[in-house]
């Protein structure tokens, strides 16, 4: 008999249906986390339902949503609930997705309001089929969002643009006040890992960012227990730091379903800690290295510390 479970799975992924199943393995003591009860959870849940919102937390299955719900910090994921990418490491839905909903900005510029919210994440899904990429939806969003809460600070998670020549500008001229484009892994892994996403091209979107301005802080991720070498994340590192990116997250990753990627190891926290001392002597002004570290979590405080440690290095 057909679970419910996997009839979720064949809708969520239907191109992940034809692999061969990885069994999850058992998490660590140190990943595990224990289920949401605060009652402001159940408050920033029902304002998503309300506003008819996505959010990465809910879609991407993050470990952290309990805590960072219960503190109103809700990463919002706009441009649809299906990505038109097939990454064997996420748990977004994939297919062909919606026409873009024109009266999106206006409804998460609202909920950013209603939160009272310090710091803002906004993310999205790969949109290859829109000619853009989603650049002028960016820019709408960021622009409601200044409108509606103008204390605010706004932190953009986007997509690669690839193939989309003139997105980027479009969406720097929004000016955000962090830029975050996540690598996820070491640039051998990408064939397996992140097949429709090309090494290179999202470094190179980071670099281009610094480039049109230098003001904007600029943010990227990688995932650790793909199958990566240290040597390789040292590599990865490098590059960034070429590319003058600022901060440095660096989290476990884990397994969605059984058609997901396997976890090749779960790396311990005090091979995260190595990692994070070894990010801050390359250069980077602000690192996040634990099993939990996503590209959103703790990021308003996160995001107070990297401008602290910008104006240090400006009033040397």
């Amino acid at each position: 008999m057909t679970t419910r479970i996997e009839i979720d799975h064949r809708v969520r992924h239907p191109e992940k249906q034809g692999r061969p199943d990885n069994p999850i393995q058992r998490k660590p003591s140190w990943i595990r986390v224990k289920a949401p009860t605060n009652p402001v959870y159940h408050e920033t849940h029902a304002l998503m339902r309300e506003k008819k919102l996505t959010t990465v937390c809910e879609e991407a299955a993050c470990p952290n949503i309990g805590e960072c719900w219960s503190q109103r910090h809700a990463t919002m994921m706009i441009m649809g609930e299906i990505c038109t990418r097939a990454c064997s490491f996420c748990n977004v839905s994939t297919g062909l997705p919606a026409p873009l909903d024109a009266d999106e900005p206006r409804r998460v510029a609202e909920a950013v309001a209603q939160l009272d919210l310090r710091h803002v994440v906004i993310t999205s899904v790969d949109r290859d089929d829109v000619a853009d990429g989603g650049a002028a939806h960016f820019a709408s969003v960021i622009n409601a969002v200044r409108e509606a809460a103008p204390g605010v600070t706004i932190e953009i998670l986007t997509p690669d643009f690839l193939r989309k020549p003139g997105a980027l500008e479009v969406v720097v001229a929004a000016r955000p006040d962090v830029f975050n484009h996540n690598l996820e892994t070491v640039p051998r892994l990408y064939p397996s890992i992140r097949p429709g996403a090309r090494y290179y091209q999202s470094l190179r979107l980071l670099d281009r960012v610094k480039q049109l301005d230098p003001s904007i802080f600029t943010k990227s991720g990688v995932m650790l227990g793909l199958g990566e070498t240290k040597p390789e994340i040292g590599q990865v590192m490098d590059d960034l730091r070429i590319a003058d990116v600022d901060f440095l997250t660096v989290g476990q990753y884990l397994q969605p379903t059984v058609k997901h990627a396997a976890v090749d190891r779960f790396v311990t926290p005090e091979e995260f800690d190595e990692i994070a001392a070894t990010a801050r002597a390359k250069g980077f002004l602000q690192v996040s290295s634990t099993p939990l570290t996503r590209s959103s979590y703790h990021a308003d405080t996160d995001f107070a510390a990297l401008r602290a440690a910008r104006n240090k290095v400006l009033a040397v």
